[in-house]
């Protein structure tokens, strides 16, 4: 073989080895996203399975307002369902977007259910509610670092696939970016609701 076609080679190999690093730094990437929203989903199953004990304790005491704790209960049914379908496609821009606003729902209707507890001393003073609220304060600040985190992940990944020369690589091989988590709610709706028993 001549020289030329040694360099040939040699170039050809330098190529394909670089291009197997990109691939598999891409690969590491997705599936950091993919870990990272598997810790949202965990926070998520949390908060749906602490729902249902707090509309049973409220109900209790606020028997007249079975409208608002039906619509928790709805909304927590169609958070779930849109959880479900993200969890198959995490990637997937439309199965986030309706998580997002199935999300935003139950927050506000959580907000609400809240809000009108503070209207009933007894149900204040309640221990269990005290505990559950707890909880799900507690649940939704974890909720929102595991979004922090997902979102992180989906920038670096992002970033990595849409530089040069990275990307003819992720081009190639069909690495398309990955959505951000973004909120849905209004500026109100942000606002976390006061809770004071």
């Amino acid at each position: 073989m001549s020289t030329g076609g040694w360099i040939f080679s040699a170039v050809l190999v330098v190529v394909f080895v670089w291009a197997i690093m990109i691939y598999n730094r891409l690969v590491q990437l997705r599936n950091r996203i993919a870990n990272a929203f598997a810790q949202i989903d965990v926070q998520l199953k949390r908060r749906y399975d602490l729902i249902p004990n707090l509309v049973e304790v409220a109900r209790g005491y606020m028997a007249h307002e079975a409208s608002t704790l039906e619509a928790v209960v709805k909304a927590r049914g169609n958070a779930q369902s849109a959880a479900t379908a993200a969890r198959a496609a995490p990637a997937s821009a439309n199965a986030l977007g309706a998580l997002a606003a199935a999300e935003g729902v139950l927050g506000g209707s959580l907000g609400r259910l809240m809000a009108l507890a503070e209207a009933y001393p007894d149900l204040k003073a309640d221990a269990s509610m005290k505990s559950l609220s707890e909880e799900l304060t507690s649940t939704e600040n974890r909720l929102g670092f595991a979004r922090q985190a997902y979102n992180d992940q989906v920038l670096e990944f992002n970033d990595q696939a849409q530089q040069f020369p990275d990307l003819i690589v992720a081009r190639l091989l069909g690495f398309v970016s990955s959505p951000m988590l973004e909120s849905t709610q209004s500026a109100e709706e942000r606002a976390a609701p006061k809770v004071q028993f």
